[in-house]
């Protein structure tokens, strides 16, 4: 099994955004997701940037269910990078780190960057004052909805 993270922006036309697609990604492909933003427009029109976790073909698959219910996506392909030489472990980026992917080992007392955690939010690129925490984009997601199509 080889599993993937990848996070996705979707949107949802009004007929659409009162049906439980996104539930579906769980209870039909077995996919986990963390709802990281969204948003309903007084249109009905949905928003809403996923971050998604499991299986890369069942990560296909959900995908390509997500398209064939008229649910738009586009590709967040970014994660964080850090720059071990620049960091000078200040401890900033911790503060903000909504998902504790930066926490400081107070033994060593170092930054700790835990990739893992990371749903690259981005918030630590823009604090940091040595810009040790580096956005790099990728395509992960958008070959997972391509292949084999």
């Amino acid at each position: 099994m080889s599993e993937t993270k990848e996070i996705i922006y979707l949107t949802f036309p009004p007929d659409v955004s009162n049906q439980p697609v996104v539930c579906n990604l769980a209870r039909v492909y077995d996919l986990s997701f963390n709802i990281l933003r969204a948003r309903i427009s007084p249109k009905q029109e949905g928003q809403m940037t996923l971050e998604i976790i499991g299986d890369r073909k069942k990560c296909r698959e959900g995908l390509r269910y997500l398209k064939e219910q008229g649910v738009g996506i586009t590709p967040v392909a970014q994660k964080i990078r850090r720059v071990e030489d620049s960091c000078v472990h200040c401890g900033l980026c911790t503060a903000l780190c909504p998902t504790k992917a930066l926490r400081v080992d107070l033994n060593s007392r170092e930054v700790l960057f835990l990739r893992e955690k990371c749903s690259a939010c981005g918030l630590c690129t823009s604090l940091c004052p040595v810009q040790a925490m580096v956005l790099e984009t990728e395509n992960g997601i958008w070959e997972a909805i391509t292949e084999g199509a």
